[in-house]
């Protein structure tokens, strides 16, 4: 998953400010997603409602269905999501948002097709996929997103009879540099999360959290404050230009986008002379261990590499 496309938190990839400060406002029982009192599995959200459901994020991950009436791929995907949250039984939930009917969140979400599927956990926009999948890609997108949350700290769940959250049990605390790299991560202060989660790898270079936690922060302290058409007209402007290729796909990452970043990075990797291709091959490696060794993007972007590489 990444920007998180799966297995990565990516804040930043869409801002949530404005909506996050909106007030919250009275739902239908039973079709928005309500303030309070009994949460179902799968419900409507709005411009008004999504207030409500940035903080049940914060007790259990919420997928978000973009979708519209006339959309003819929503109608195969939806019900695939639909089936996949039912089944995994109150882990997670299904808030589904009528891009027509809720244009303030379509353009915080920068919806620009349909269907999209992202995800909130802790109130951080995680990136899914866009377009329809099959079921059992699903169903691997939300296993990675259920180990991210519990990484985060979200681990309630909804009970299958629609009663109220409940968390679960109390997580052991977080150990200090971990603790610190949060704190630091949540105050905007990368170059600090960064330094704690090395030195916990110092400490314990089999620290596999630590590790995924620093590819994570030195791909959002690269983004930070980058302009994404800039980058992509410095990199248009500069075809081997190593850096400018570099932050057009981290940009691509953070937005969801993982195989045009690993097709940019594959296509640089080939046209460069074997003796530049160093810095283009490690910057793949991380990539490929920031979304996963499981994701089929990392599978297929893997296979190509070796054949450039032999």
């Amino acid at each position: 998953m990444s920007t998180p496309a799966p297995g990565s938190v990516l804040r930043g990839a869409v801002d949530l400010s404005s909506l996050r400060n909106r007030p919250p406002a009275p739902s239908a029982a039973g079709a928005d997603a309500p303030a309070t009192g009994a949460t179902p599995l799968v419900f409507d959200v709005t411009d008004a409602t999504f207030g409500d459901v940035l903080e049940l994020s914060r007790t259990v991950p919420v997928v978000i269905d973009l979708w519209a009436e006339w959309c003819e791929p929503c109608k195969q995907l939806s019900p695939a999501l639909e089936k996949v949250v039912i089944e995994l039984g109150g882990r997670l939930v299904l808030a589904k948002v009528d891009v027509d009917a809720n244009p303030q969140l379509a353009q915080g979400f920068r919806a620009q097709s349909i269907p999209m599927v992202l995800a909130l956990v802790a109130g951080q926009p995680v990136p899914l996929f866009t377009g329809a999948v099959p079921e059992q890609q699903v169903r691997d997108v939300f296993d990675q997103l259920l180990q991210l949350a519990a990484q985060h700290g979200v681990t309630g769940t909804v009970p299958v009879d629609g009663a109220a959250p409940t968390d679960s049990p109390a997580e052991e605390p977080l150990p200090p540099l971990h603790a610190e790299a949060f704190a630091a991560i949540e105050e905007g202060d990368y170059a600090r999360a960064i330094t704690a989660y090395e030195q916990a790898l110092t400490e314990n270079p089999r620290d596999a959290d630590a590790r995924a936690g620093l590819g994570q922060v030195r791909l959002l302290d690269r983004v930070q404050g980058a302009d994404l058409q800039a980058a992509r007209a410095a990199a248009a402007a500069e075809p081997t230009g190593l850096d400018a290729q570099f932050l057009v796909a981290d940009l691509d990452v953070v937005g969801g986008h993982v195989d045009d970043a690993f097709g940019r990075l594959l296509e640089l990797f080939a046209t460069l002379p074997a003796d530049e291709r160093g810095p283009v091959r490690e910057r793949l490696l991380e990539l490929f261990g920031l979304i996963g060794d499981d994701d089929a993007r990392v599978i297929r972007a893997r296979t190509r590499l070796a054949s450039l590489l032999f």
